[in-house]
């Protein structure tokens, strides 16, 4: 079988190029993992090369060694993704402590995964662990107006989940949980590796101060699907503070956010209602 062929390396193809069609992956922002199953190995298997050197991560963890994960390329651009799969993106492969990757497939001419795997496989065997193995997809995208909210909201998870909430009525049905923020940090190091792994205990999405947000799913449908509701909300949100000079008349009510999660099989994080200020800026 064509490696291009199998199932979910069309759907990882796809999802870049949906989140370039967004805006959301200037030149080569952002980045995309997906951990597959095993019998997606196997059918990619045919095209794998095992001959290739380990390199070590910056962190170690066992809970996911000897996965194999589909990635994107570090430096390279999401929009290429579809035309040029085997240059942007490829197959590696987790070695038995869990600290180091090795190429599998892809990434051809000098490339490597994400400069953010080291935050992605900490996420990935987080979220695994929490979800008794079906999380699978670690998504990180530039989209703007969840990022302009990093500059006028307090960095609080309360703060964000209730503005949110407040915002579009389908937030507290798609994330209940809420969504996790982390103060701003150096791209690609361990410390946001590690920030972003505490926070992902908690939510299925966190945001990055001033950079960007970070979803996880058991797919592709689910994780873009997460990504595009707290963008269209967080524009809803920043859109309507713009037309009100600053401030907004009325929002989604509390009790209209309990009930909206409770009617789709969800119970909203209480904690966080609580505590937001997202609804202070309404007379």
């Amino acid at each position: 079988m064509d490696i291009l062929s199998v199932s979910a390396v069309q759907g990882f193809i796809r999802l870049c190029g949906d989140g370039w069609e967004q805006g959301w992956h200037e030149r080569n922002g952002g980045n995309l993992t997906y951990r597959l199953t095993e019998e997606e190995t196997e059918a990619c298997r045919p095209a794998f090369r095992t001959d290739r050197p380990w390199t070590p991560m910056h962190v170690e963890d066992p809970g996911l060694a000897g996965a194999v994960f589909l990635v994107t390329g570090s430096g390279r651009y999401m929009r290429n993704v579809p035309l040029d799969p085997a240059f942007n993106i490829g197959i590696v492969e987790i070695d038995s402590r869990g600290g180091a990757w090795r190429i599998l497939w892809g990434l051809e001419r000098g490339g490597k995964p994400t400069s953010e795997f080291d935050s992605h496989y900490l996420c990935h065997v987080l979220r695994s662990q929490a979800t008794g193995g079906a999380c699978r997809v670690m998504y990180h995208a530039h989209p703007a107006y969840i990022t302009a909210l990093t500059f006028v909201l307090p960095l609080t998870a309360s703060a964000f989940s209730r503005a949110l909430w407040q915002s579009e009525t389908e937030c507290p049905m798609v994330f209940p949980h809420g969504v996790g923020v982390v103060e701003w940090m150096v791209p690609g190091g361990a410390e946001l590796a590690e920030a972003t792994r505490k926070a992902m205990a908690e939510y299925d999405a966190v945001v990055w101060a001033h950079h960007g947000l970070f979803v996880s799913g058991p797919d592709f449908d689910t994780a873009f699907g997460l990504m595009h509701t707290i963008e269209k909300a967080a524009q809803i949100r920043v859109l309507a503070l713009a037309a009100g000079q600053g401030r907004l008349r009325q929002v989604i009510p509390d009790q209209g956010i309990r009930d909206v999660a409770e009617a789709y099989g969800g119970t909203i994080n209480e904690t966080l209602l609580a505590g937001g200020e997202g609804g202070k800026q309404h007379e």
